[in-house]
């Protein structure tokens, strides 16, 4: 018996956008961000009913948690540029920022640049997310959260996308990380750093 097919299929809300967030670096505005993650709520949906259908799992189920923060970073990043009329993705290897000042630099390409948007998505309440290394920078990022838990699997909440801020931080807003077991050095917005980026805030989810 063919089983019927219960995926749902999430919506970008308005009323959770910030009202106040109409200035926003380099002319990006809240459509841009709707849109974006509109998109990525529809590849979702269109890819996860495909698998069920052939009796996979979700792509949400099957990523691990740092695999699926870097393909929604690289995704959000692409959608934005398309979205917006004076950003493009970087198209220097791991180059900083991901998204640049169309026409700034020779052939969109930087190593490291100063005009631009570094995108980043996480799991982490608040946006705390680590980063390579401290620097100022506009940055942008989507909190996000996955449904692993219900069952059966086909009645879990699709990704959802609760919290984003765009905002300026400057070195000194970081604290350093250790080194972890590879060697890697990260930075994360320290406590008063964290409190003023969150000042920025885009899109979040009402509280209770």
């Amino acid at each position: 018996m063919k089983m019927k097919l219960k995926l749902a299929k999430n919506t970008v809300k308005q009323s959770w956008f910030n009202p106040k967030a109409k200035f926003l670096p380099y002319s990006l505005r809240p459509s841009c961000f709707r849109e974006a993650m509109q998109d990525v709520y529809d590849f979702f949906y269109e890819v996860n009913k495909l698998m069920f259908k052939n009796g996979l799992q979700r792509l949400d189920d099957m990523l691990r948690p740092a695999a699926l923060s870097g393909i929604l970073s690289d995704m959000l990043t692409a959608r934005l540029a398309h979205h917006t009329m004076s950003l493009v993705e970087n198209n220097y290897f791991n180059g900083h920022p991901d998204l640049i000042v169309k026409g700034v630099y020779a052939n969109d390409s930087v190593k490291a640049g100063k005009e631009g948007v570094e995108v980043k998505a996480t799991q982490k309440k608040g946006g705390a997310v680590d980063c390579h290394s401290a620097r100022d920078q506009n940055l942008c990022v989507f909190v996000y959260e996955v449904d692993n838990t219900t069952e059966p699997a086909v009645d879990r909440k699709p990704l959802t996308f609760t919290e984003v801020y765009l905002g300026p931080v400057v070195e000194s807003d970081f604290r350093n990380n250790g080194r972890g077991r590879r060697g890697t050095r990260t930075s994360t917005l320290d406590k008063d750093g964290i409190a003023k980026f969150r000042k920025y805030w885009i899109y979040k989810r009402p509280t209770a």
